[in-house]
């Protein structure tokens, strides 16, 4: 959190409600604008012990959920605005860490809508993907 703060851009996010222990109802989440936005996200670099390749990765940060995904789900992915974009990234004071910026979006500045269950399956990677359904 310190040095290896990174942005992970997007247009949209999928999210499962759960229906029961055993299935889910997928939902895409996006902004109510449809702009490309991004996550606050981490990153790293590390050298895989068994193969001695250096590999890259990062995660992305979740914080509590909105009035939006309090149907959806019991978290959500921290959605930085663009004017916050350059404080993420800037390493800055290592005492004033952005953790303020930590916190769940706007509700009223996204949109959801349930989609096909095959959002789940990778081997289906289409736009169709994206359609709502009722």
């Amino acid at each position: 959190m310190k040095r290896r703060r990174c942005l992970v851009p997007t247009t949209g996010f999928h999210e499962g409600q759960a229906l029961d222990k055993k299935s889910k109802q997928p939902w895409a989440i996006e902004l109510a604008v449809g702009n490309l936005f991004a996550f606050a996200g981490l990153w790293d670099r590390w050298k895989d012990k068994a193969t001695e390749q250096t590999l890259e990765s990062y995660t992305i940060i979740t914080t509590d959920r909105n009035e939006l995904m309090e149907q959806i789900h019991n978290r959500m992915p921290v959605i930085l605005s663009p004017q916050d974009y350059s404080r993420w990234l800037h390493p800055g004071d290592l005492a004033q860490l952005p953790v303020d910026l930590l916190r769940p979006y706007p509700a009223e500045e996204m949109s959801a809508w349930m989609v096909s269950a095959a959002v789940g399956n990778v081997r289906i990677n289409t736009p169709e993907l994206r359609v709502r359904i009722d």
